[in-house]
């Protein structure tokens, strides 16, 4: 049987405080709500993108690296560092693969991201 591929539509951050980390994504990426319940948020869609941000809330704290995360690329890396930082984010390192570099960051609850110049 063969079976039609699937189309992403969200990628979920699990979080305590959904509004607080919809609030910082937002400002990143630029999505709005579409829909709100209690302890979900559902965004627009990223821009260029059909991928929507969702934010769930959960119990449980981040305890290890995630297995998923978003890369992302800036035309300049280091002013929107400097912007995930305002925000309450962090930097949690530099990593370079031949010229390919690219940094390692986190939300503030700590859900890791990357970001690298856009090609």
């Amino acid at each position: 049987m063969t079976f039609a591929t699937a189309k992403v539509g969200a990628v979920v951050i699990d979080c305590h405080d959904p509004n607080a980390l919809f609030a910082f994504w937002s400002s990143l990426t630029g999505v709005d709500k579409v829909q709100e319940s209690p302890g979900f948020i559902f965004c627009t869609e990223l821009p260029g993108n059909h991928i929507r941000l969702a934010f769930q809330q959960v119990p449980e704290d981040k305890v290890t690296k995630n297995r998923l995360h978003l890369d992302m690329g800036h035309e300049d890396p280091e002013a929107f560092i400097t912007h995930v930082e305002s925000l309450g984010g962090s930097r949690l390192g530099d990593r370079q693969i031949g010229d390919f570099h690219w940094t390692v960051l986190a939300d503030p609850e700590g859900n890791e991201f990357c970001v690298s110049p856009l090609h």
